[in-house]
């Protein structure tokens, strides 16, 4: 098991040993991970919380209860006050073991309907991915392309659903065509770029799940000799920074990352204390952040 520890330079409470989080990721080296990252540690240091990063657990502790109990018994023993999932699977194994302990567990961004039963902070995905749609339409596009992350994700299937109900509200059939879900990578946004935009009836606007595949997506769209926006709008999800340094500089729905790792924080610290959230499903409201990458649908 991967770890890495951050210690507070600040003097710490006396009961600091008592306010020890772990977060939990696997994908550190996304932007999307980073930003989230960045606010829980503010919020950490803040409130004079210990952070510590670790990878997944993996087996035995995936499948087996009791291997989950003594993992997490593990934790609480060093002083762990509570667990913070970054976008990761929490196997039902560690979901009943934590129930039974009493240690909080807060997910950011679930990836399935198993983790409904924790406490989840996300942003209206769906909203979001509504809003990217509707803006693109009201560009003048009709074939309106969608790459995503896989739909087993609960973020992803929600943006793809807001894709979805914008194209219906806009009277505009749906086309299986111009779908595509898989991984939320530059690589896997620049292969189905490349295939959706050399088909026959190729579309003129893709609508990507986040960031990355957008920008996969703009360079596909180079490669092909296709500009954009004057022959391809393209937008992205989450508004990482990476979106001012694109060319064109990516149209982006704006997730408030860092204050969804802040509110990931103040929430476990909160259940430690006994304290229950207003909602088991905390949402905070996505904007769309309009740049260079979409303009007019071409004549």
């Amino acid at each position: 098991m991967a770890e890495i520890g951050y210690k507070p330079t600040a003097a710490r409470h006396e009961q600091a040993r008592d306010r020890m989080l772990v977060t939990v990721l696997d994908i550190v080296e996304s932007r999307y991970a980073g930003t989230v990252l960045q606010g829980i540690l503010v919020a950490a240091t803040a409130a004079q919380a210990e952070l510590l990063v670790r990878l997944p657990p993996g087996e035995p502790v995936g499948s087996s209860r009791k291997a989950a109990r003594a993992w997490l018994e593990e934790e609480q023993a060093s002083g762990v006050a509570g667990v913070i999932a970054l976008a990761v699977a929490v196997p039902d194994s560690v979901i009943s073991a934590a129930e039974e302990l009493g240690l909080p567990v807060v997910t950011i961004d679930p990836i399935d309907t198993t983790e409904s039963r924790l406490v989840s902070i996300g942003s209206t995905n769906w909203a979001g991915g509504r809003a990217a749609t509707e803006h693109v339409i009201q560009l003048g596009h009709r074939r309106v392309g969608w790459i995503g992350g896989p739909l087993g994700s609960a973020p992803s299937a929600e943006r793809f659903h807001g894709y979805q109900a914008a194209l219906d509200s806009a009277g505009l059939v749906p086309d299986r065509a111009l779908v595509r879900h898989e991984a939320f990578a530059v690589e896997a946004g620049q292969r189905h770029g490349r295939d959706l935009l050399s088909l026959d009836e190729r579309p003129t606007a893709i609508v990507a799940g986040n960031d990355e595949i957008a920008v996969g997506v703009l360079a596909a769209a180079k490669e092909l000799g296709i500009p954009v926006p004057g022959g391809l709008s393209v937008t992205g999800f989450d508004d990482t920074p990476q979106t001012e340094w694109t060319t064109p500089r990516l149209t982006s729905v704006r997730q408030p990352l860092m204050g969804m790792g802040r509110m990931a924080v103040e929430t476990v610290l909160g259940m430690a204390d006994g304290v229950q959230p207003a909602s088991r499903h905390l949402q905070l409201a996505t904007t769309l952040s309009v740049r260079d990458s979409t303009g007019p649908a071409p004549s």
